[in-house]
């Protein structure tokens, strides 16, 4: 489903997350609104996210990395903590061709690339970089504890912690532990990527996800397992007791799962005749269900019998996503009243003149006016006119900075 707040994928498996082979029209996203369209043509993969989406990621037809936005614990991956409106390339990344992007909540970014390999940088608290510190990374860093010889195909991110599925169907993890999130039969926090076996020994793995404190997995042979924090039912297990290891959801026996997505606390699984069940916290109704009470155990979602294609969530919000066959798009759950939308143009009249978020401020006869230095440099033309003609009427008379 083009561009996200959450994990961005071209999966190699089907029933992976996000398919981003094709075009994206990434212009909608406030965040890409300063971008000349000629610019946002070149998109072929985005990733957006951050508390209020604010921040991006995105690859371009020619495999060139950038990023934007308010750059977050480095997120952005620039080598410094400076916000940009403006893209700006990130080196190291460029002529990688990202196969999987995911995000965490810390933030930090792990991407997987072609060649197998896997880069994350960003907060690093709880060592959810991988990299055996609790150093956050400004510019991405390869992982290569235990994953030297391995080919890496799908990364996920919990809120701090990261899951790397490899070619050969293994699952390794490492990050923030404290609900068994890592599947390491303990609670500490694990520095490097750690094989997760236990029960996914000699199994192959074909997909992963995470929410915000749980992690997820899809087996060649239609099997769904799930570790970490359960308060909610999120594991669909049918109780609410965390687990330190995977445990397989017994509930969707003979059922042929292809693809998971996880929400905050909610769940969603695709099976391979299209059908969605849903289970984990409902208070928003991101369950389907048509009420709010959570479910502990895997509930069939009524699609009025239109095959799905792909299902998507975010672990960062309460929000559910089907794709149809025929490609239309079902939202559910804590969706954005249309009322409470802003457009871009209303948005910058709404801070105009905030003394608050302001960087700069002009006197004018004697009256302060808050202004942003960003905006100051936006240009731009109507028929008829020229650019900079709508310079604001009362900054023409006298200007001068206090």
């Amino acid at each position: 489903m083009s561009a996200s707040s959450g994990s961005v994928n071209r999966p190699r498996h089907r029933g992976g997350n996000t398919d981003l082979s094709s075009m994206l029209d990434v212009g909608k996203w406030p965040v890409f609104a300063l971008l000349p369209p000629e610019e946002l043509r070149l998109i072929r993969q985005a990733c957006v996210f951050g508390s209020a989406a604010n921040e991006a990621l995105y690859v371009t037809v020619n495999d060139e990395v950038y990023a934007l936005g308010t750059n977050c614990s480095g997120c952005l991956g620039l080598g410094d903590l400076q916000s940009t409106i403006e893209p700006r390339r990130i080196d190291v990344l460029c002529g990688k061709k990202i196969v999987s992007l995911s995000y965490g909540t810390g933030p930090h970014v792990a991407i997987a690339t072609a060649d197998g390999e896997v880069f994350a940088w960003g907060h690093n608290g709880y060592s959810q970089l991988g990299n055996g510190t609790t150093n956050h990374g400004l510019t991405p860093a390869l992982v290569s504890t235990n994953l030297l010889s391995k080919r890496v195909t799908e990364v996920a991110c919990g809120s701090h912690h990261t899951i790397a599925l490899t070619t050969d169907g293994e699952v390794y993890a490492w990050g923030y532990n404290n609900s068994g999130q890592v599947g390491s039969g303990s609670t500490a926090n694990q520095p490097t990527p750690r094989r997760v076996s236990s029960c996914l020994q000699n199994k192959v793995v074909v997909n992963v996800a995470c929410g915000q404190l749980c992690s997820m997995a899809v087996l060649d042979n239609g099997e769904i397992y799930g570790w970490g924090y359960n308060c909610n039912g999120q594991l669909g297990l049918g109780n609410n007791g965390n687990q330190q290891t995977p445990c397989r959801i017994a509930a969707l026996q003979g059922v042929n799962i292809v693809q998971v997505a996880c929400g905050y606390a909610h769940t969603l699984a695709l099976t391979d005749e299209g059908m969605v069940y849903a289970w984990g916290a409902n208070s928003y109704g991101q369950l389907g269900t048509g009420n709010k009470s959570n479910q502990a155990l895997p509930t069939l979602i009524n699609t009025d019998k239109e095959r799905m294609v792909e299902v998507a969530a975010c672990h960062t919000s309460h929000t559910s996503a089907a794709k149809t066959q025929s490609g239309q798009v079902l939202m559910w759950g804590q969706c954005r009243d249309g009322d409470d939308y802003l457009t871009v143009a209303q948005s910058l009249k709404k801070e105009f003149d905030s003394p608050e978020i302001s960087d700069l401020k002009f006197l004018v006869d004697g009256k302060c006016i808050h202004v942003h230095k960003a905006l100051l440099k936006i240009r731009y033309t109507e028929p008829g006119r020229s650019k900079c003609e709508h310079s604001v009427p009362c900054l023409r008379k006298r200007r001068r900075r206090p």
